[in-house]
């Protein structure tokens, strides 16, 4: 199945979406990755799942990338002895570390690393903010707090803590084993949670030991002052909008969202928007006007992916979600406005061979007849440098490995397909013009660009650039050995 448009539709899976009906629907209305949420879900239950989008990929011949989303720590009050209390603004309030029930003046906190990080003035919020406390004096067990926006809090409500590093790790102990079953299962990217710093990814990574990508979620302000040393240490970045909009003024967050993306596309590293995207189609056939200027807004910035969560996963109308996704993206990536922008914030990155090699066949790709570029990889790294030209051709991406073709199913632009090791450049290209024929980007009449590394089959070799037709008769005269 041939996709008709370039940027990639992450789809999160879960009680609406957990038999292989539903799941291959999903894939056929155009997601090509599937997230399994580690917050929700046992083990048991990611695991059917996951073996049924194998059995997908088995069935359709295609590429599937598989996204395991960890939870990260969990920040929240105690219980109260009324199961909630009211809180009204200008009150007193205290978080301590006592476990006694809570009422109108204290709850318990059991989190002294957030007690170690406070100073007087930083902001408590409560309930996705909902509650907003100031801290006026605190101490290594206690915080008495202002009311700035009261409110009903009730028992183990979440905690976000915006203006202060926490000494907190991103990963839990419940995330350690959850990655260790995702790396084990065969995912082929980690979405890591409460990222803060740089180290907080490299422990991932060293934990994953290369068997999964990594990918931050920025959702927090510390994450997006350190974005910089976080991007160079992960592969890929998640904008979650969700506790990101939390913890910063709303309004913050567009323009957030636009720099985080131009930042990943220039560093050749996939960045998915998430959060709220169609959040009315949980329960609505149809997603609001917002909601589809917010989607299309993404593809004009030059995501490589968009994602549904709560309306793919536990929606009325999970298959009715993806289509809408497939079909704004169409309609952005077929108005000439989308071009205009995406070839103005092109970034002129030129370091390498290989950033040479991929900058001249975007090129070649807009000045001449060339229907498709076609990358030989072996890690997927060259790919993700064609992916940040964001040419105006079809990008595929050719290798013997499964697992990188899956990973690069995230990738703006590209179509993956599974082809044998090759020895000698005229098989390659021969390869690479039989898939362009066979999956409809080119007929005979048609000329490739083909990108490849000679000797073959090694990573970060890529040195040769050659248009070819996709004759191959014309190939067996031309081109050398």
């Amino acid at each position: 199945m041939r996709r008709l448009r370039n940027v990639k539709i992450v789809a999160t899976l879960g009680p609406a979406s957990s038999d292989y009906k539903t799941i291959r629907a999903l894939f056929e209305a155009g997601a090509d990755v599937f997230r399994l949420n580690m917050s929700h879900g046992t083990h048991d239950e990611h695991r059917v799942r996951y073996d049924i989008i194998r059995q997908i990929e088995a069935d359709t011949g295609r590429p599937v990338a598989v996204l395991a989303d960890l939870q990260g720590p969990k920040l929240r009050v105690g219980t109260f002895a009324a199961v909630a209390a009211e809180l009204e603004e200008g009150q007193m309030f205290r978080l301590d570390l006592d476990p006694t029930e809570g009422d109108s003046h204290r709850v318990c906190l059991p989190h002294p690393e957030i007690f170690a990080a406070l100073e007087a003035g930083a902001r408590l919020l409560v309930n996705d903010g909902k509650i907003r406390l100031k801290v006026l004096d605190c101490g290594p067990d206690y915080a008495n707090c202002e009311v700035m926006v009261g409110g009903t809090i009730s028992n183990r409500k979440g905690v976000n803590v915006p203006d202060v590093v926490l000494p907190l790790a991103a990963l839990s102990d419940k995330d350690r084993v959850d990655l260790e079953f995702a790396c084990e299962l065969g995912a082929d990217w980690l979405a890591l949670s409460f990222v803060q710093r740089p180290e907080d990814v490299i422990e991932a990574k060293e934990l994953a030991k290369g068997r999964a990508m990594v990918l931050s979620k920025i959702e927090k302000p510390s994450a997006e002052r350190a974005f910089d040393e976080i991007l160079e240490v992960s592969d890929g970045i998640m904008v979650a909008r969700g506790d990101l909009g939390v913890e910063l003024p709303v309004e913050a967050v567009p323009p957030i969202q636009k720099r985080l993306i131009r930042k990943c596309r220039a560093a050749a590293k996939p960045v998915i928007v998430a959060t709220q995207m169609l959040e009315s189609m949980i329960e609505s056939p149809m997603p609001t006007r917002a909601e589809v200027s917010d989607v299309a807004t993404a593809i004009y910035e030059g995501a490589d992916a968009v994602m549904l969560s709560a309306e793919s996963a536990a929606g009325r109308y999970p298959i009715d979600a993806v289509q809408t996704m497939n079909a704004v993206a169409q309609s952005v990536e077929s108005d000439s406005t989308y071009r205009d922008i995406i070839e103005a914030s092109r970034s002129a990155v030129r370091q390498t061979v290989t950033d040479g090699i991929v900058a001249a066949a975007r090129e070649i790709a807009e000045t001449t007849d060339v229907s498709a570029i076609c990358c030989y990889t072996q890690s997927g790294k060259t790919v993700g440098l064609v992916c940040r030209e964001r040419p105006r051709v079809p990008i595929i991406a050719l290798s013997p490995i499964t697992q990188t073709l899956r990973k690069l199913c995230l990738n703006w632009g590209v179509h993956a397909v599974r082809c044998d090791k090759v020895s000698r450049f005229k098989e390659a290209v021969v390869n690479a013009a039989r898939a362009a024929r066979d999956y409809g980007f080119a007929d005979e009449s048609h000329q490739i660009i083909v990108v490849a590394g000679v000797p073959f089959n090694v990573t970060g070799t890529t040195n040769i650039l050659r248009v070819a037709p996709c004759d191959e008769r014309l190939i067996y005269r031309t081109d050398p050995e």
